[in-house]
């Protein structure tokens, strides 16, 4: 469950963690759970979701796993909690037995799993029959507006940057392809839904200096390029973003959640 560029949890937090956190609100008001449930943070990071989770689900407990040593370290720095753990795990195979947990939940994560049905199968495996498994990806074909605009102006000025669109590469943050995969890893009653959150940037400079962070396959992007094609794609942004009278930059992020019900006959992993 390793990404290359996923590792720096202070560049992820100026990059998308400050949007990550509103989408985690609106995602655990969707699954609407009652309190005392213990929980499964899948691809944990820098410890948005389960955050998130404590302040608002009412846990029994909740146990983060990611694959980032770097996020790791910076969740358990960051969530004073003693109902919060935190571990190096592969999304792939779960170090926990069947059945010991009452709800897995993972946010933004799958995209980066090479294996997204075995990460799923994991996710209901662990799960009590009758617990519930959800997750929520970024809709960057479409709804993460933020980085709609710097493919659509890098591709404009590089064709050969669309390959390396989110959009294009991430076809799994779709809701038909989410719900596939939910009900073909033995989880019933699925259903999908779409979460919107404000993306609002105090001026330009608030939305182009978090893409200078290396995290992320934007920054990434941006880091190649020479110090003349990132000032040209620097003067396009600038040229195309909707820019307030103040100089504010109103954009939304949409994500796409799903959720469904452990059987109580566990699909073979």
């Amino acid at each position: 469950m390793a990404s290359p560029v996923w590792h720096d949890g202070t560049a992820y937090e100026a990059y998308v963690g400050r949007w990550s956190r509103l989408v985690a609100v609106e995602f655990l008001r969707w699954l609407d759970l009652p309190a005392g449930l213990r929980w499964l943070d899948v691809g944990s990071g820098t410890g948005v979701l389960t955050s998130t989770v404590l302040a608002a689900a009412g846990p029994r407990r909740v146990v983060g796993v990611d694959p980032s040593e770097g996020f790791v370290r910076q969740a358990r720095s960051a969530v004073d909690d003693p109902r919060a753990d935190f571990s190096v795990a592969d999304a792939q195979v779960l170090p926990l037995p069947r059945g010991a947990v009452d709800v897995v939940v993972s946010g933004l994560v799958l995209n980066f799993v090479p294996d997204p049905a075995r990460a799923a199968a994991e996710f209901a495996r662990v799960v009590v029959p009758g617990g519930v498994v959800a997750a929520y990806l970024w809709d960057y074909a479409e709804g993460m507006a933020m980085m709609r605009h710097f493919w659509d102006a890098a591709s404009t000025l590089d064709p050969a940057a669309a390959v390396r669109d989110d959009g294009r590469r991430f076809a799994l943050c779709r809701p038909e392809r989410l719900r596939a995969l939910w009900s073909d890893a033995g989880l019933t009653d699925v259903s999908v839904q779409a979460l919107g959150v404000p993306t609002v940037f105090a001026d330009f400079a608030d939305y182009w200096t978090p893409f200078l962070g290396g995290q992320g396959s934007a920054p990434a992007y941006l880091a190649s390029l020479t110090e003349r094609q990132r000032s040209a794609l620097r003067d396009l942004l600038a040229a195309r973003l909707p820019a307030g009278p103040d100089g504010s930059i109103r954009l939304t992020a949409r994500a796409w959640a799903v959720c469904g019900t452990s059987s109580t006959t566990p699909v073979p992993v």
